[in-house]
């Protein structure tokens, strides 16, 4: 891609280009574990994606060709959440991480094969689109540590799996296939593993292609009735009123009318 760069020492690497955005979590010899490092990149790295210039959809993947992520790096808890005080400003990483996701105004896919536990399966949730390889296997392990998986994830979760695979995921600790997460409606599409970059990257063009302020505004309504927020309701309603009088809307009455495709600029 024209314009990249790397977070966290290297562990995130974002870019931009021709509207579509990547985020990669690059620790592949480590099943792209994520450091605290990365979780406290994520959202600036998000950030600086969305100001490489019309960015309109973002992919986020695992580094290598094996692993989505294997969640958290453990092997650091000893020193970053070793006590009840350092484990809460860690828990409130992860939820920035996830927040900087859930509310993106744009839509984010999740490219996963390989393992996609743990914290790794919040990012997943949090995200608008799960795309999966045959190889892609899902667990959240937080109950076998001892610990609560963050509250605002468990929403996330609820909302994409439905309670009763949410329990089963939260409650077990197992692993599950995309095949059965596909049949709950988390997974949108399985594909073959050497098909999984570019069914994400069609999926991020077809978007791509479309009026950015009209999927801006679908987002948030959509984000405002899953929440019930009265309040981001109303930002929504005043979203989609500044699609009446866009120069998108003319472009595509114009181009309906012309019989060809029309060229969104986002205003």
């Amino acid at each position: 891609m024209n314009d990249a760069r790397i977070f966290a020492g290297g562990g995130i690497k974002a870019a931009g280009k021709e509207g579509i955005g990547a985020l990669i979590l690059d620790n592949p010899t480590r099943k792209n574990v994520i450091t605290q490092a990365m979780w406290r990149a994520i959202p600036d790295a998000l950030d600086w994606i969305m100001e490489t210039g019309q960015i309109h959809a973002i992919i986020i993947t695992g580094g290598g060709q094996r692993d989505f992520s294997a969640g958290a790096d453990i092997s650091e808890f000893s020193k970053v959440r070793a006590n009840a005080l350092q484990a809460r400003a860690y828990e409130a990483e992860n939820s920035e991480a996830f927040k900087a996701i859930r509310t993106l105004r744009i839509p984010v896919i999740a490219a996963i094969r390989g393992a996609c536990y743990g914290g790794a399966c919040g990012l997943a949730a949090a995200a608008d689109f799960r795309i999966a390889d045959e190889t892609a296997i899902f667990a959240i392990p937080a109950a076998r540590l001892g610990l609560a998986y963050p509250a605002d994830a468990v929403g996330d979760l609820l909302r994409t799996l439905g309670g009763q695979m949410a329990r089963r995921i939260l409650f077990t600790g197992a692993a599950i296939s995309a095949a059965d997460l596909s049949s709950c409606g988390f997974i949108d599409q399985i594909v073959e593993a050497a098909n999984l970059e570019e069914a994400a990257f069609s999926l991020a063009q077809t978007i791509a292609r479309n009026a950015p302020l009209s999927v801006s505004a679908a987002k948030l309504a959509l984000r405002a009735f899953e929440s019930q927020d009265d309040d981001l309701l109303a930002e929504a309603a005043i979203l989609g009123a500044t699609t009446f009088e866009s120069q998108d809307y003319l472009e595509g009455r114009t181009a309906f009318m012309e019989k060809r495709p029309p060229i969104f600029t986002g205003e």
